[in-house]
Parts: C-alpha cells; sequence; structure tokens
C-alpha cells in the first residue's frame, strides 16, 4: 500500500471514511461496513497513541502505511473476492433437464444449510423476540432512575451485538454476505451523546424488528419444515408396514399396506417427490430470509 495516489489526502476522519465508502459505491453493504469499522479503529486508534498531533498530521503519517481511500477500496474488493471464492462451497453440477435440477438440489450444501436454519429458527426467534420485549419494556420504564440511562445504553448496544451474532448465522447457513463487524462506536464520546447516535441510527430500529418479526417467522419455519419432512419421510418408509407387525397406513378401518399393498409403491414415490420438494422449499425460504436479513441488519454507517 505504498503506491501514491493523485486525489487530495483528507485532512479529518470523517472525511476520509466518507471518501472511503464513495471508493467503495456499488459494493456490498455488509463489506462497506466491515471497511469503515477498520478505518476508523485504525485512524482513531493512531490518533490516541500520537497525542498532540491533529487529525490531518496523523492521516498523512499513516496514509503510506494504512493507504489512502481509493487504495484501501482497492484492497477490500480484491480480498472479499479472494475470501469469497476460498469459502464458496463447491457448486453442484449443472443439470440441464427439468428432472436433473429437480434431485438435484440434494447435491447442493445450502440446501441443508437453509433446512438447519428453518429448524434453529425457532429457538432464535423466540429468544430474540424476548429480549427485545424484555430489554425495551425494562430500559424504557426505569428512565427516570438514573440507573435507567446506562440500562438503556446497554440495551441498546446489546441489540448491535445481537445483530451481529444473527448475521453471522445467516451468512454461514444461508450464504448471504453479513457484516463481520459492528458499527464503530466511540467510546469516549459522553453518555447521552452515544445514546443519542443510537436513537438516530435507523440500524437500531430495524435490528429490533427483524429480532421481533423473528418468533412468528421462527414458528412459521419450523412447524414447515418439522411437519414436511415427518409426512414425506413417513410415505417414503411406506413399504416398511409390509415388514413390521401390526403395522400399517389407516384409513378409518382400512389398511393400506394389508388391504392394497400395490398402493405401497405410489405411497413411496410420491413420499420422495415431496422430500425434494421440501428441500427446494428450504433453499427458496433461505434465499428470501437471507435476503430479508440483509434489509433490515445491514446498515452504512453515517460519518
Amino acid at each position: 500500500m505504498n503506491t501514491t495516489t493523485t486525489s487530495r489526502l483528507p485532512t479529518s476522519i470523517p472525511e476520509y471514511l466518507e471518501q472511503l465508502r464513495a471508493a467503495l459505491a456499488g459494493a456490498d453493504p455488509a463489506l462497506i461496513q466491515d471497511a469503515l469499522y477498520d478505518a476508523e479503529e485504525y485512524l482513531r486508534s493512531e490518533l490516541a497513541e500520537q497525542a498532540g498531533k491533529s487529525e490531518a498530521e496523523v492521516i498523512a503519517s499513516v496514509a503510506g502505511s494504512y493507504g489512502a481511500p481509493e487504495e484501501v477500496a482497492d484492497i477490500y474488493r480484491e480480498t472479499e473476492v479472494t475470501v469469497t471464492r476460498a469459502l464458496k462451497p463447491p457448486a453442484p453440477p449443472k443439470r440441464r433437464s427439468a428432472i436433473g435440477r429437480f434431485f438435484g438440489v440434494a447435491a447442493d450444501p445450502r440446501t441443508y444449510g437453509a433446512l438447519f436454519y428453518m429448524l434453529l429458527s425457532l429457538a432464535t426467534g423466540i429468544f430474540y423476540f424476548t429480549w427485545v420485549v424484555t430489554g425495551a419494556s425494562l430500559s424504557v420504564g426505569l428512565l427516570i432512575l438514573i440507573i435507567g440511562i446506562p440500562l438503556l445504553m446497554l440495551f441498546l448496544a446489546s441489540v448491535r451485538v445481537l445483530s451481529l451474532v444473527e448475521g453471522r448465522i445467516v451468512e454461514a447457513l444461508l450464504g448471504e454476505r453479513m457484516p463481520r463487524r459492528p458499527l464503530y462506536t466511540q467510546h469516549d464520546k459522553p453518555w447521552l451523546t452515544r445514546i443519542k447516535e443510537m436513537f438516530t441510527d435507523g440500524g437500531t430500529w430495524t435490528a429490533m424488528l427483524y429480532f421481533l418479526l423473528m418468533q412468528p417467522l421462527g414458528i412459521l419455519y419450523f412447524t414447515v419444515a418439522v411437519t414436511l419432512l415427518s409426512l414425506s419421510l413417513g410415505l417414503a418408509a411406506a413399504p416398511l408396514a409390509l415388514l413390521l407387525p401390526h403395522a400399517g397406513i389407516w384409513f378409518d378401518d382400512w389398511n393400506l399396506a394389508y388391504d392394497a399393498p400395490w398402493l405401497l409403491p405410489f405411497v413411496c414415490a410420491s413420499g420422495v417427490l415431496l422430500l425434494f420438494a421440501t428441500l427446494h422449499l428450504a433453499r427458496g425460504v433461505g434465499k428470501v430470509h437471507g435476503w430479508l436479513a440483509k434489509q433490515l441488519l445491514v446498515r452504512t454507517p453515517v460519518v
């Protein structure tokens, strides 16, 4: 990063971050958040170590080691491509026929990640909903006391932490690029200033909305996944009823296994088809939910 740049070097940290964000225009919002966090953390740590120097002097002194905004943006873009290629799971072989594409979903690792997320979302959804409702009620209700301000500040900070944790889960299971760094918080600012910034940050409220939505979504995802998996596996295993005593598929007093055993292959085939349809549904839910998480949990910070 020792190359020179023809653009004017910024004279303040907000100006540096603004130029960096402009240089990253069009990039993934999660990448922009990570780059801005890293840059601000580095510059402010250098400013603290070089006490007595102005922001312009500190930026000029680290320009050769850290880089100008355009250089940093280029490095982040290149690194993102490299990391994405390294972490991307092997692509399943392309199938041209409709039948091949239908059954090929079983070879896609993202399918099982999305299915596991649907099962996991019941627990995470209940936890997120309980945390937000309880935390908001306690912190707002105690604002009349002196303990209310730090409690509210702690609650809003916890929302940011949970959004980062949920983002890592979404990225790992659903494959949607999410932030790997939180929004930067300057810890030497007064409490009231930091609380005001959290209140005016739209990302705080969209994250809380996401956590509230996760309870009904989690219940829906879990119910659909468990119901379809149980039904499809049960139908697919229907021929086993002939091998087990006192087993069968009953419709009132009519036992399919003994009264119409010739139907069992068709029942088994329908179970297999339903199982693969469930995998397609899980993959679709994963894509839609990844998009929802990206919209509500990722915000480019205001500098």
